[in-house]
């Protein structure tokens, strides 16, 4: 039997069964609520570009699943259909970074969130914002 209303955790932890690159990524989910979570996640070497920094597209990702997260635990399937992101500080193999998505605007069919991104020291490396679609289906599990 399907659960009609599931649980916000319920809907985050389905979508990451099946989210190989945020398990690739080590993202931990610590928190997630309707329209706002928290993730965690360590870099490591192979995160690193040809600077020695992280790739920008680390930060990217892990406020992307923040984004997905975030947008689809109030019920409703959501998909991105905007983002971008401002990056202020380097990132360094061995940081912890904490994305933390909030919904700055709920709507019927869109929704805006904006990301962010601390190190473990909580200096913000960056900012990512998003939008989404929310679709009409409801999640079922």
């Amino acid at each position: 039997m399907s659960d009609k209303n599931p649980s916000s955790w319920k809907i985050v932890n389905a979508m990451m069964e099946k989210d190989a690159f945020s398990q690739w990524l080590g993202i931990e989910v610590v928190v997630v609520e309707k329209g706002y979570a928290k993730l965690k996640m360590r870099v490591n070497a192979n995160m690193l570009n040809g600077f020695g920094i992280a790739h920008g597209g680390i930060t990217y990702s892990l406020g992307d699943s923040a984004l997905a997260f975030a947008s689809n635990g109030h019920g409703k399937m959501s998909v991105s259909t905007g983002t971008s992101i401002a990056h202020y500080q380097q990132v360094q193999e061995g940081d912890t970074l904490t994305a933390e998505a909030k919904e700055t605007n709920l709507g019927e069919k869109v929704a805006h969130y904006q990301i962010s991104i601390k190190n473990q020291d909580e200096e913000v490396v960056a900012t990512f914002f998003g939008s989404v679609y929310r679709t009409s289906k409801d999640w079922e599990l």
